[in-house]
């Protein structure tokens, strides 16, 4: 057994019980090959609620710094975490995570590139790249409940259809820019239907 599958069930039973954990749509997750998933971002436990709730391994960016850190930085290296330098060419991290993909495995991908509660603030047009570079489907995905975790508010977690971008060409500027704003309507769409159930 892997660290990451002993982690995942180390951690489901807690987060089952503790936050009434609920997951919609994990059909829609393929369950092999590469694939890219876009998820809100509102918490610290957000990578941990969409690890437990998504039925195949993701790899997440992380900052570097955490991994100079003594046990977590070997922990989050062993539980299919990559280093990303903020103050640097976002290059090597894009090249890390075409690896992965390359390899037939998965990708987690937060498009608001840091946490925020309210809005969207600035969305990212990294997944509509690697995406397209990649030649990867993206599976949107909406957490809700994740701020309230020292409160045990209940956790949420929606999985929406799998994206693509046109094949057959090189995507465009537009292209990437029409596919980010679709997967973030996509996003919003499974927050409205996570809120009406």
């Amino acid at each position: 057994m892997t660290l990451y599958k002993l982690a995942q069930e180390i951690l489901l039973p807690p987060v089952l019980k503790l936050w009434r954990f609920r997951v919609v749509g994990r059909e829609n997750v393929p369950r092999g090959g590469a694939l890219i998933v876009a998820c809100n971002h509102a918490s610290y436990m957000d990578p941990i609620a969409l690890g437990v709730a998504c039925p195949r391994p993701i790899s997440y960016m992380a900052k570097a710094e955490l991994f100079s850190i003594p046990i977590l930085g070997p922990l989050i290296a062993a539980v299919h975490a990559y280093p990303v330098e903020r103050n640097k060419s976002p290059m090597a991290a894009i090249k890390k995570s075409l690896e992965i993909l390359g390899q037939g495995h998965a990708v987690g991908i937060f498009p608001q590139g840091t946490r925020i509660r309210e809005g969207e603030g600035q969305i990212h047009q990294g997944v509509a790249l690697l995406a397209s570079l990649g030649d990867a489907p993206v599976v949107p995905a909406y957490i809700s409940g994740s701020h309230g975790t020292a409160r045990f508010h209940q956790i949420k977690v929606a999985f929406g259809k799998p994206l693509r971008l046109p094949l057959g060409r090189k995507a465009t500027r537009e292209d990437l820019s029409n596919f980010t704003r679709t997967v973030m309507t996509s996003i919003r769409a499974l927050q409205s239907d996570l809120q009406s159930k």
